[in-house]
């Protein structure tokens, strides 16, 4: 279970760069690292380490929501740059395009990412450089600005996982839980051994023994 995305509203940190890969997002001398927890130090590493950079620029290294330029993400299909993005605290990711895997790794991590045409995206891109708090309602799909309503376009499945906080393997244990009871209760019946509790396994280790 992972936090449901329902409303936002933050900062957002403008990175009108484009052609981002996953590589710089997050370099690969990290990924022999294998927790998930404590990605976000090494988000944008090379660009961090330069000084400057937006994400530790007040007010934006608050931020929740990113921005981005044409074609991000796009490089390898590389899960820990969507890991370190939500570790470092980015809930949703604003652009007019994605790389297709960095997209759909997005959703595994209940990060959402809005693709939106160049007319809207410049007008959340100029809230985001003016450091003005926007709200991303998943419910409605519509960014609020101070100016007016954005609406967005996201697949149904993908939204009522993020609204109930759902990665891949939680959401095929609920759309497919009718199935795997009756493949479990098949199984049960044809192979009962599969299903021996710990009790049951002692409880015959010890009739082994005592018949030895």
């Amino acid at each position: 279970m992972i936090e449901p995305f329902i409303h936002l509203t933050a900062i957002a940190a403008p990175f009108p760069e484009g052609q981002i890969d996953t590589d710089v997002i997050f370099p690969a001398r990290f990924l022999l690292l294998l927790e998930k927890r404590g990605l976000g130090r090494h988000l944008f590493h090379e660009r961090r380490a330069k000084g400057g950079f937006v994400l530790d620029t007040p007010p934006w290294d608050g931020a929740r929501i990113l921005v981005t330029g044409p074609d991000f993400g796009t490089g390898s299909s590389r899960e820990q740059a969507v890991w370190a993005l939500a570790d470092f605290g980015i809930r949703c990711v604003i652009g007019t395009s994605f790389g297709e895997i960095f997209h759909a790794n997005c959703f595994r991590s209940c990060v959402l990412p809005i693709v939106l045409p160049p007319d809207a995206h410049a007008r959340v891109m100029a809230a985001a450089e003016a450091q003005q708090q926007i709200t991303v309602d998943l419910p409605e799909q519509r960014i609020i600005l101070a100016d007016g309503e954005i609406g967005f376009h996201i697949d149904a499945h993908r939204k009522q996982s993020l609204l109930e906080g759902l990665d891949e393997v939680g959401a095929i244990l609920r759309d497919d839980a009718a199935d795997i009871a009756a493949f479990e209760a098949a199984q049960r019946a044809a192979r009962p051994w599969l299903y021996l509790t710990a009790q049951q396994i002692a409880h015959f280790d010890d009739i082994k023994e005592g018949s030895e």
